[in-house]
């Protein structure tokens, strides 16, 4: 007998179009409901702070991410990181999420951009499986076999011994194949005989020898003495042998009489005699940290090393042979030349190894089929990864993050268009229709207007930042944007013949997909000129160079050649160009450190010619990398507003009453802090195969204070009350302390008063630390200097941007010159000044195209950067 349904017509259920967000409470977020559409590429917006990313990473990827994790086996999970539960009523129809995310870390010393991309491993593989490898014993070099991938020995056709093939990761620079003098590093660093004794007019008893000085006791002069050079005539007339003896002495102990610099006192040592070569080397060889090395630095030259010749690789790995060439030799090819390299591998192999090598050449070809589209073709594959640009560093890892062909994910991208020229915006959003065309979802947060011009759809939040964002204000296509009034972004975004041509099919289908809205902030108008347009006064042309000019002549470095450039003293100059084309090698790895050198007596870097520094005194780099180490450091303690409180608290009748000075009052030592979180206002939670979880303190509720600190108040607040704050209000609350109050009221003007007190800043964006490390420059008198910063605008929205040219403004104001790396075609508009580098990146660029006025740029043919002004 047949059951009843199964007569019924069976009707497939409809697939779901778009990701269901109901009630998510993610760090700003007001319980946010929205629908983002699946299949399309959407846009999250808004101004700094207004929850862009807590929607995208910390709803969307979280729990797309998560959800996928608790798939798999618990004992799989236990050895995976994992993403706590997302503060979110409900996530419905999310697809398993993969992320990029904004600014990725500047790599290690070790890292290339072969390793980085991956591409080094298929090469290492290559050159281990079919490569002719020497024999050890008398160095005849066998013919390609099985033998390496067949774990068998090889038999020398000459000498008749056997031996084993390398493995991959004996060719590995990281690894067994490392060059042992410089530990597969390529550099090796050598004491600058130069540099030890600068003032050759003074005596060794006047410090002539620096090192014993600053590194060394200084008795060691004494012990020079004793080694038979004189110690009162100037260094200049020390004979050949005594100089000898200074710099390259023998570690003999001598006896000598030492007076103590306070007292009478005398006392006999016998002290073993360190030159002054050796003394640097030791002092390198115990440094254990940044600061150690800093110590050391001075005295020493950087350069390629003796043995490897900068490959990195030791002599064995260099052994085996492909096509002729060994692996040093193929790393220095640039990835267009590799990829034709490798193409011609097989077949100049023998039948039986053509199928492995096809398949290695296929993996390699695969991984770099990619990084050519995002025009990467120009990078060697040993070029140092720690000297690419941000731009370039986050092409690499966009590539590495799609090259598989998946289908049905969701890709969170943060920022993708930082560190981009806007001719290079083109390929990204090829690479991200690719994943379109696949059927995956794409959602990306960004600022840059002509990327959001392009999406199918747009979710933007706000209104404003903080407290006062965490709200959808408008969504839906970016022509129904340019035309709502409650729409912040979409009075900036360019006309639609500006950029790429949206999908047409998906920009109906989300139409209706916004669920929630904020309550609408007042109408803008659609029709008012340029936002961005005189947002400073630029200055006249025939003025540009009355305060003065710095002068840079370099020699080649990387890609970049031998240059001659002039910058402007008192202005604000924009570096521009597109990825790869040498502005970071040129502002921050020249001008910066021959500036520095220069100020300091030093000798000039090896890619310095000429610096003339035109009365700049200190050169100082304002980047974007992460505030402190932990939760510990807040915008409170970094900007030193807690130890203006923590003293006027200490001043109140019931801090004197109880006894307490200052001290007491700091959430890391002092005895008010909270003894079951030690002040650090969360507890973890350990809930074993699960992700640990933070949780705020039970006891003080993530106040970071205990109980006794509430009895104590000062203007009506307790220090608990003013560290849960954000700046705007605790403007108020402290106006009557001189130093918080000009400090938090300069932190207002940099935008940042949505900031709490407390607010953890190694979680701050990459903007938001740059404007916090400005904040201790402003109001000061800035004769004299010179602020580099790479790329500001990362993570601002436009209406920010405004607000950063006003503070480079006032900086310019105060006597500063202002050199920045930038891509923002509104920051670069409103600049005084513009060098652009290219023409292209890698070898095609290196070189100073245009200069002058943004209105003379946009007039130069030669000038890429001048075409999209």
């Amino acid at each position: 007998m047949n059951h009843p349904a199964a007569n019924k017509t069976s009707i497939a259920p409809a697939s779901p179009s778009h990701i269901e967000v109901r009630g998510a409470r993610v760090h700003n977020l007001r319980n946010v409901n929205v629908d983002i559409p699946l299949g399309q590429l959407v846009g999250v917006c808004g101004v700094s702070g207004s929850g862009k990313s807590s929607l995208a990473l910390g709803v969307l990827y979280a729990e797309g991410s998560r959800r996928y994790l608790e798939a798999l086996s618990t004992y799989t999970r236990r050895r995976m990181g994992q993403a706590a539960r997302a503060d979110v009523d409900e996530v419905r129809y999310v697809p398993a999420a993969l992320a990029l995310h904004q600014r990725p870390s500047v790599p290690g010393v070790r890292s290339t951009f072969g390793t980085m991309s991956e591409l080094l491993n298929s090469l290492r593989l290559l050159f281990s499986r079919v490569g002719s490898h020497p024999c050890p014993h008398c160095g005849t070099y066998a013919p390609p076999s099985m033998s390496v991938a067949a774990e068998q020995p090889i038999t020398c056709a000459t000498c008749g011994k056997a031996f084993f093939g390398p493995g991959a990761e004996e060719l590995a620079f990281n690894s067994g194949g490392a060059c042992p003098t410089c530990g597969g590093t390529g550099t090796v660093r050598r004491v600058n005989e130069a540099a030890l004794v600068p003032d050759e007019s003074k005596t060794i008893n006047e410090g002539a020898v620096l090192p014993w000085g600053s590194l060394m006791w200084d008795l060691m002069k004494q012990v020079c003495g004793e080694m038979g050079v004189r110690l009162d005539v100037p260094f200049s007339e020390l004979t050949p042998e005594e100089r000898d003896i200074v710099f390259h002495g023998p570690a003999e102990k001598r006896h000598i009489l030492y007076k103590a610099k306070k007292g009478d006192n005398f006392a006999e040592l016998d002290f073993t005699y360190y030159n002054a070569v050796y003394t640097v080397e030791n002092a390198l060889a115990k440094a254990k940290d940044e600061k150690g090395l800093a110590r050391v630095a001075r005295f020493l030259t950087e350069g390629p090393c003796p043995d490897c010749e900068g490959t990195r690789l030791s002599a064995a790995a260099r052994g085996p042979l492909v096509r002729g060439i060994n692996l040093a030799k193929a790393c220095e090819m640039t990835l267009d030349e590799a990829v034709t390299w490798v193409e011609g591998v097989p077949e100049t192999l023998a039948e039986d190894l053509r199928p492995m090598a096809v398949s290695i050449c296929e993996s390699f070809q695969h991984t770099a089929r990619r990084l050519l589209e995002l025009r990467l073709g120009y990078l060697s594959l040993d070029r140092a990864g720690s000297t690419l640009s941000t731009g370039e560093r986050q092409r690499v890892q966009l590539a590495r993050a799609v090259r598989n062909r998946t289908t049905g994910v969701l890709y969170v991208l943060d920022e993708p268009s930082i560190g981009l020229h806007p001719a290079n915006i083109d390929g990204l959003l090829g690479v991200m229709r690719d994943l379109l065309a696949d059927g995956n979802s794409v959602v990306m947060v960004d600022h840059d207007t002509r990327i959001l011009a392009a999406a199918d759809y747009l979710v933007e939040m706000g209104p404003e930042a903080g407290a006062g964002g965490g709200h959808v204000v408008a969504c839906g296509t970016p022509a129904e944007l340019r035309t709502d009034d409650r729409s912040l972004i979409g009075r900036y975004l360019p006309a639609e013949s500006e950029a790429a041509t949206p999908n047409a099919s998906a920009a109906s289908a989300g139409a209706s997909a916004c669920v929630a809205k904020a309550p609408e902030p007042a109408p803008l108008s659609v029709s008012a000129p340029d936002p961005m347009s005189n947002v400073r006064p630029c200055c006249p042309e025939g003025q540009l160079f009355e305060h003065g000019t710095i002068h840079l002549e370099t020699n080649a470095l990387h890609t970049v050649h031998a240059l001659s450039v002039d910058l402007p003293v008192n202005r604000l100059t924009a570096v521009t160009g597109v990825s790869g084309s040498g502005k970071t090698t040129l502002v921050l790895e020249e001008l910066i450190p021959a500036l520095n050198s220069a100020n300091a007596g030093e000798t000039l870097p090896i890619s310095v010619r000429v610096i003339n520094p035109a009365g700049i005194v200190r050169a100082q780099l304002i980047d974007a990398t992460p505030i402190g180490a932990n939760v510990r450091s807040t915008v409170a303690t970094y900007c030193g507003v807690l130890d203006d409180l923590r003293r006027a608290f200490a001043r109140t009748d019931e801090a004197k009453a109880a006894g307490l000075k200052a001290g007491a009052f700091s959430y890391n030592t002092g005895k008010l802090r909270c003894p079951t979180c030690d002040g650090t206002g969360q507890v973890s939670l350990d809930v074993q195969f699960l992700p640990d979880v933070d949780v705020p303190c039970p006891d003080c509720r993530g106040r970071r204070y205990g109980a006794e600190a509430d009895a104590i108040t000062w203007n009506g607040h307790t220090l608990a009350q003013l560290m849960a704050m954000n700046i705007d209000e605790a403007l108020d609350a402290c106006a009557g302390l001189k130093k918080a109050h000009t400090m938090l009221q300069t932190l207002h003007d940099l935008g940042l008063g949505y900031l709490t007190l407390g607010e953890a800043t190694p979680a701050l964006s990459g903007g938001e630390a740059q404007r916090l490390k400005l904040a201790s420059e402003m109001g000061k008198a800035q004769d004299g200097a010179l602020f580099v910063f790479d790329e500001p605008t990362i993570g601002l929205h436009p209406r920010d941007v405004r607000t950063l040219l006003s503070v480079f403004q006032h900086l310019v104001e105060q006597g500063a010159t202002v050199v920045v790396i930038e891509h923002d075609l509104d920051f670069i508009r409103n600049a005084d000044y513009v060098v652009d580098m290219g023409p292209g990146g890698g070898q095609a660029g290196g070189r100073v195209v245009a200069h002058g006025t943004p209105a003379q740029i946009a007039q130069n043919p030669a000038s890429l950067t001048g075409s999209y002004l």
